[in-house]
């Protein structure tokens, strides 16, 4: 992934899955995935998760109106759904704005 510009948008999805359907969440996760990346003012993504199924994935937007556009996109608000009746004990969603973006590799 390149550089996150200062002033891109990061939606921070914390969340935990409850272990059911990992086929259908896993196909549902790579369409939007791939979905994303059509968008207008996509950036980016990075998204891990631990034995327990906690997990954090961060979508990076250009702007607010990227941002805002991806949630109310037909197709994520139908997986949102999804997530919600059959995928998540949990989920919190933080937006936030990007201040600075620097990395480091060997």
């Amino acid at each position: 992934m390149d550089s996150i510009p200062a002033g891109a948008i990061a939606v921070i999805f914390v969340n935990r899955r409850n272990g059911l359907d990992d086929a259908g969440y896993q196909a549902a996760a790579a369409a939007m995935e791939a979905e994303a990346g059509r968008q207008r003012g996509y950036l980016g993504i990075h998204s891990v998760r631990d034995a327990t199924g906690q997990g954090i994935t961060i979508s990076y937007w250009a702007d607010e109106d990227a941002a805002i556009a991806w949630r109310q996109h037909p197709g994520h608000s139908a997986v949102r759904d999804q997530g919600r009746a059959n995928w998540y004990d949990y989920y919190h969603l933080i937006v936030a704005e990007v201040r600075r973006d620097y990395w480091w590799s060997r």
